[in-house]
């Protein structure tokens, strides 16, 4: 696959009135679903004869990859945004959080204040209601400032991206010198880039460092593998003992469990380990990819296996669209 899933950043059970069941659905089949898709047009446009295949099927898939793209990309930073809610007041009222440091100067810098900018964000929002589209706190480094955008549905930029050439295809960017003719004036711009300029741009553009991954701290250097690495090893016939370590009563709570995976107790890792070989590789899995996870690879590192645990989880597995099977309690 090009391109694969991104772990779920928040930790679902820390939210206020959000329940894990909203999370894990909006993970799993909004985000999931536009990953798959992303990667199905993608296979598709790179399956085809394009001396043979008409511009509109062409442009039919383009479309529909930068929705699918677009999507992907904000799902990521939506569930990035999301965190802990901050406690109550001793009136048992709930506050929204402010931001503090460096980035309250900027809001207040570039907004006005904080309460201005939140007035616009949720009037943005409001806007929105009822129809869809995505209210974005943005940061543009060619003006050093911050900048909320309403996005419609999921068409109109690639977020984060930093555009190093383009072409204007209004009829406004050529009519006077070719009128109708956009072929030739196709042909004079590809004659006419500054090739140079745009290797320059690239050059500052990689320079912009990638969103943080996320990593486990508490954990030291525990490895991680990623869902689509897995799901290859096991597809491939690689020797792999896969442990579904997520505790009882979430087990319970879902009921499926990734095929070819085998559900271990936690809680008795000691009591089980011993039945694993060490000479095979061993992946571990949790929910999320959190703790459980974790601490379970941890633990079968320092008895001696060739221990990682699988980032994201079996929520990623599901998003991912890999298979599972019923579990049925020993």
């Amino acid at each position: 696959m090009r391109y694969q899933l991104a772990p779920i950043y928040c930790r679902p059970w820390l939210l206020n009135g959000l329940t894990p069941k909203l999370i894990e659905s909006h993970y799993e089949n909004n985000y999931g679903g536009a990953m798959r898709r992303l990667n199905a047009i993608t296979e598709k446009l790179e399956s085809l004869d394009l001396s043979s295949t008409p511009p509109y099927v062409v442009n039919s898939l383009k479309r529909e990859q930068l929705v699918a793209l677009n999507s992907t990309l904000l799902h990521e930073l939506y569930f990035a945004s999301l965190g802990g809610a901050p406690a109550a007041t001793a009136a048992g009222i709930f506050s929204d959080a402010r931001p503090a440091g460096a980035l309250a100067d900027a809001v207040a810098r570039d907004f006005g204040s904080f309460s201005r900018w939140r007035d616009e964000f949720v009037a943005m929002a409001n806007g929105l209601a009822g129809g869809s589209g995505w209210v974005l706190l943005v940061y543009v480094p060619r003006d050093r400032r911050l900048f909320n955008q309403s996005a419609a549905e999921h068409t109109q930029a690639v977020a984060g991206g930093i555009p190093v050439l383009a072409l204007d295809m209004y009829e406004h960017a050529y009519h006077i010198d070719f009128g109708a003719n956009a072929k030739a004036y196709i042909d004079a711009f590809m004659r006419n880039i500054d090739w140079k300029a745009v290797q320059a741009r690239y050059e500052d553009a990689v320079k912009v460092e990638p969103p943080r991954p996320l990593v486990q701290p508490e954990f030291g250097d525990v490895p991680g593998v990623g869902v689509e690495e897995v799901k290859a090893m096991m597809e491939s016939g690689r020797p792999v003992q896969l442990i579904d370590a997520r505790p009882r009563h979430s087990l319970s709570r879902q009921e499926d469990i990734v095929e070819g995976a085998t559900w271990r107790d936690p809680d008795r890792v000691q009591e089980w380990a011993g039945e694993l070989s060490k000479s095979d590789p061993v992946v571990v899995y949790c929910t999320y990819g959190f703790h459980v996870g974790c601490k379970m690879a941890t633990a079968l590192r320092e008895a001696g296996f060739d221990a990682r645990y699988m980032t994201g989880g079996h929520s990623a597995w599901k998003a991912l669209g890999a298979p599972t099977k019923l579990h049925v309690p020993a």
